[in-house]
């Protein structure tokens, strides 16, 4: 069932039982989205969060891991899990496969983690070897989920990010990317990872990224999440600039604008557990660009849900997303 109507586009699920309350807002009307505003996964994260394997697979049952992204995602940012892991991957040979998806996806966020975001110049040698020990734990575990499970498409998308980390060179990450697209050849978070490793700052051409989101965008069927690459590319661009404001062009205005419409605001969009983050990407593309009309659909239909990422690419995402929200 869909509720109301924003604008062209930016219809949104209405009622629905496992859809979670929306917390206390800040003074800004914004509050952070937790477990993808989903009681399905907010069952799922206690479950880890307390370190009951058993009831970690009961929640799993609604979502399928090796093609779920978001809930994925939801894990490997759960600090503790790497502490009891280990063990369902060493004692539950039945959900083996499971276990090693998220111990490895879980151990390359650790990774970064200890690496930080700081430039590498700034990294620490005990960083780098802590970084390059949990990167190569991950590279043994997805490599094996991958193959106890040849269908699933997320233990690829991860070993993209790892074999950045760990400087493997672009004939594996190539090679990575090809076996992540043959399991779903229009699959985002894949094409947004490599969005990042197309970047200068990774070894890439400048223009190569945008080159490639806009290949995608052109084989990708009206309402479909696949049109955040667009943003994304973007958005990196943005973050390679030296300038502030290298995206407020009318020529990438109309670009975010044509996106967004075949993509979010398109009728046919299918809403899911973490739509919001597909919006966010979009309302920080269109902001960055200084576009006025599109950007306040999107945060209309937000309606102050913020998500971490991509604004972690501020200093202070979270004022970032409420500053733009309140201007649009």
């Amino acid at each position: 069932m869909l509720g109301r109507l924003f604008g062209r586009g930016g219809e949104r699920p209405a009622e629905d039982p496992n859809v979670l309350p929306v917390p206390r807002r800040q003074r800004s009307g914004t509050y952070t989205l937790r477990a993808l505003g989903d009681a399905c996964v907010l069952a799922l994260v206690e479950a880890a969060d307390a370190g009951d394997w058993e009831a970690v697979k009961a929640a799993l049952a609604p979502f399928d891991l090796g093609h779920d992204h978001a809930v994925l995602a939801e894990l490997a940012d759960l600090d503790g899990v790497q502490d009891w892991i280990g063990r369902a991957v060493e004692e539950d040979k039945e959900h083996r496969a499971t276990a090693l998806l998220i111990s490895g996806t879980r151990h390359v966020s650790w990774g970064w983690e200890a690496r930080t975001a700081e430039r590498a110049v700034n990294v620490t040698q005990e960083q780098w070897r802590v970084f390059h020990e949990r990167l190569h734990i991950a590279e043994e575990q997805l490599l094996e989920a991958a193959e106890l499970q040849p269908e699933w498409v997320t233990p690829w998308r991860r070993l993209l990010t790892s074999g950045r980390g760990m400087s493997l060179g672009a004939a594996v990450n190539e090679t990575r990317l090809d076996a992540a697209l043959r399991r779903d050849p229009l699959d985002l978070e894949t094409h947004v990872e490599w969005v990042s490793q197309l970047q200068p700052r990774w070894g890439g051409e400048p223009g190569q990224a945008m080159a490639f989101a806009r290949d995608a965008l052109s084989r990708t069927p009206q309402g479909h999440r696949l049109g955040c690459v667009i943003a994304m590319a973007h958005i990196e661009d943005w973050v390679e600039s030296d300038r502030g404001d290298c995206l407020e062009t009318p020529a990438i205005q109309a670009e975010l604008r044509a996106a967004a419409d075949h993509s979010i605001l398109h009728p046919a969009y299918a809403w899911r557990p973490g739509w919001q983050q597909d919006f966010n990407m979009f309302a920080m593309a269109l902001s960055l660009a200084g576009e006025r009309h599109t950007v306040r659909r999107v945060f209309q239909t937000l309606d102050g849900a913020y998500t971490k990422w991509p604004w972690a690419y501020f200093a202070e995402p979270e004022k970032q997303f409420a500053r733009h929200h309140r201007r649009a």
